[in-house]
């Protein structure tokens, strides 16, 4: 019986790792690409971690395996790959359904970036506390 849960259940979390890995990607992508990471010597995949960590608190979903959960790591690889798409508009349209609504779409961009302005905020204050440490 085991045996056969186990089985059963293995492909939904490999789907799931798949989707979470692929959102994990491209937020990594995109501080790879972001001008003021490389201003500032952080280092991007610190930089990725912090703004994963902090979108997921406001994703849908309470864990990690939930279908909602699923469905927004989803949605936001797409919203951050939408440039890559070779009709923007149209996945600019998917997105706006795939999120319930053009202003779901908007809360999740501003979830992305205010995650990221936090995460400066927070890298930065690590730095100086690094800064201050290392002159004593």
């Amino acid at each position: 019986m085991k045996k056969l849960l186990l089985i059963l259940l293995l492909p939904v979390f490999l789907v799931a790792c798949a989707d979470k890995n692929h959102y994990e990607q491209a937020v990594l992508e995109e501080m790879e690409k972001e001008q003021e990471i490389k201003e500032y010597k952080i280092d991007p995949a610190h930089m990725a971690k912090c703004v994963i960590d902090t979108t997921y608190l406001k994703m849908p979903g309470f864990f990690v395996f939930d279908p909602d959960r699923l469905q927004a790591y989803r949605n936001y690889a797409k919203m951050l790959t939408l440039a890559k798409s070779k009709d923007p508009k149209k996945t600019f349209e998917e997105l706006g359904k795939e999120f319930g609504s053009p202003q779901e779409l908007a809360k999740a961009r501003t979830n992305y970036t205010e995650s990221i302005m936090n995460c400066y905020t927070a890298i930065m204050h690590e730095q100086d506390g690094d800064d201050e440490q290392s002159k004593i």
